[in-house]
């Protein structure tokens, strides 16, 4: 599969203070991404780091062979508006302007870049399984699953090749995050369109996701296979996670009181950013890890080693 997107070493700071540090990641064509981990880990800033929205103060972004990183002023204007890589928003009350009506909305992207609307804004809801009559309303006369799905109709009227969701389900019932997980794969089928979802819910993912990606601390600490990852974890802080998902617990699973250590969180640069909540930790983890591995890769010192200890 090939990589549409590649980030390579990229490190994100605001006011010398790390929130990204070395993140290496490739996303493949057609694709179902995850990006799991808690408040704080740094997956909305690499998603903003994407499509420009935070500073990256080192390494490289591309999309299909195109330095983003590299790109400024007009050329980064004229870049963003192909499309190509569009943002789903966290929250869509703060995301959709409450004065103008769905189909404004849905437009905004297509007016600012100068295309034409046509029949645009009706494809893309129908896309998302919205009715067309719902054009007419604002955002405050439609509920928190309808509005959800109005920012992904608004990402796909510019018929993307990357849709980056952030936390898409986050705020929704069972019902309707179920939907909206769904309407993703398929859009995935339908649109041709790759996806990152970001999540801090394993469940969210384990469904659709074809890799998931576990960052902590500002520092990606495993990858691989959704269903590998979720059923036999090789970084401690991974396998803290889904101890403590029911719905994505292996049929015996660690006890999660044996996986966790309470700790003031990520402190140290030079170090493993989980070293002070790790049960595992020695004074090997002093020194930053590598992530070492290809389809199936970990950052831990003791990968595999702190296993025997919980089984």
């Amino acid at each position: 599969m090939s990589a549409l997107l590649s980030i390579e070493g990229v490190d994100v700071a605001y006011r010398r203070h790390r929130i990204l540090s070395g993140v290496s990641l490739h996303v493949g064509t057609g694709e179902i991404l995850g990006i799991i981990g808690e408040t704080g880990s740094g997956k909305t800033t690499l998603a903003r780091a994407v499509v420009g929205l935070a500073p990256v103060t080192a390494g490289r972004i591309r999309f299909d062979g195109t330095d983003l990183t590299g790109l400024r002023g007009r050329a980064l204007r004229d870049w963003r508006r192909t499309g190509q890589v569009q943002y789903v928003f966290q929250d869509p009350l703060r995301a959709l302007d409450p004065q103008h009506t769905v189909a404004t909305i849905v437009a905004e992207g297509l007016t600012v870049a100068g295309r034409p609307v046509g029949d645009r804004v009706e494809w893309a809801l129908s896309q998302v399984g919205l009715d067309p009559a719902l054009a007419t309303r604002t955002p405050g006369r439609i509920s928190g699953g309808q509005r959800q799905r109005v920012l992904l109709a608004r990402a796909i009227a510019m018929r993307p090749r990357l849709l980056l969701c952030d936390e898409p389900v986050s705020a929704l019932d069972a019902s309707n995050r179920n939907h909206v997980l769904r309407l993703l794969a398929d859009l995935r089928t339908a649109a041709g369109v790759t996806v990152v979802v970001i999540s801090h819910d394993l469940s969210s993912l384990a469904g659709i996701a074809d890799r998931v990606a576990v960052l902590y601390g500002g520092r990606l600490v495993e990858h691989g296979p959704t269903e590998e990852v979720l059923t036999d974890p090789r970084h401690p802080y991974t396998a803290l996670l889904t101890a403590s998902a029911p719905s994505v617990r292996r049929e015996h699973p660690i006890p999660a009181a044996r996986l966790r250590r309470v700790g003031d969180g990520p402190v140290s640069e030079d170090g493993c950013s989980y070293a002070d909540r790790c049960p595992f930790a020695t004074s090997a983890c002093a020194a930053v890890p590598e992530l070492t591995g290809d389809t199936r890769a970990v950052a831990c010192h003791h990968a595999g080693e702190w296993l025997a200890a919980v089984r």
